[in-house]
């Protein structure tokens, strides 16, 4: 990259970022506080039967999950929508004429959905600890997992952004693929007490993954392995940026 297209990229990047920080009640305010609301549910529900999971305090065991699925969920909304909206309204082009190359448009959106997920996930993360006052175990942990779900997320929101030909078809994907993901990757839950095959299931699932080395981040304690999962996540993320990288390339319905 030149200096102009540094210029370019970076634009690009904070254009992303100013697009869901102006609607900040709805797009980081508000995921914070539907966690905040299913800690509750979940601590008071459960609270009296279920004390511990794997030794850890049922509050403090379903906390992380929670932090970690709203920065998933909220990566992924960031590019799609983002894409997704400019595709609809037809300005798309004017993204596509800047002097960006294919890598950098990719990577801008995928940076500005991290940057989004992160910010969530800081958010929420404000709002629990008034109520489970969470310590972190491995900062380590804490950074690679964060950055590598909200990678695999704005990576997947961006193919999914540039795939989808109408609002339908992306609340499609959210309704029956990603919060499902989330929802059975052991948010609420261990792994461990499920089925051998269950927790076969489980292991194809990249989120739980996330999940998992995300809690340990803050409890010490995992359900699987973490170097494991960390190859597995990283040679996803390489996949994904990957494919992004190839969609813009190729111009695949967003050159005509």
């Amino acid at each position: 990259m030149n200096n102009y297209n540094y210029l370019c990229f970076f634009t690009l990047i904070k254009k992303e970022i100013y697009r869901f920080l102006k609607v900040g009640i709805q797009t980081i305010i508000g995921p914070a506080i539907s966690s905040l609301l299913f800690l509750a549910v979940f601590s008071l529900a459960l609270g009296r039967s279920i004390n511990t999971i794997n030794g850890i305090e049922l509050p403090y065991f379903i906390a992380p999950g929670l932090i970690m699925m709203t920065m998933l969920q909220n990566s992924f909304a960031n590019s799609a929508s983002s894409i997704g909206q400019a595709k609809f309204q037809g300005n798309i082009i004017d993204i596509m004429m800047a002097p960006l190359n294919n890598l950098e448009l990719a990577l801008g959106y995928i940076i500005g959905s991290i940057v989004r997920g992160i910010i969530c996930g800081i958010v929420t993360f404000l709002g629990v600890i008034f109520f489970v006052p969470l310590e972190v175990y491995s900062f380590i942990a804490l950074i690679f997992y964060a950055l590598m779900g909200c990678t695999m997320m704005g990576a997947l929101g961006t193919i999914v952004g540039i795939w989808a030909d109408k609002w339908d078809q992306q609340q499609g994907i959210t309704n029956f693929i990603v919060l499902p993901l989330t929802f059975l990757s052991g948010t609420f839950y261990s792994i461990s007490r499920l089925p051998d095959f269950w927790q076969n299931i489980s292991s194809f699932n990249p989120f739980f993954y996330n999940i998992d080395g995300f809690r340990y981040a803050f409890t010490g304690i995992s359900d699987s392995s973490l170097f494991n999962g960390a190859l597995i996540l990283i040679l996803i993320n390489s996949f994904l940026v990957i494919f992004c990288y190839l969609l813009f390339r190729n111009g695949y319905k967003i050159k005509f």
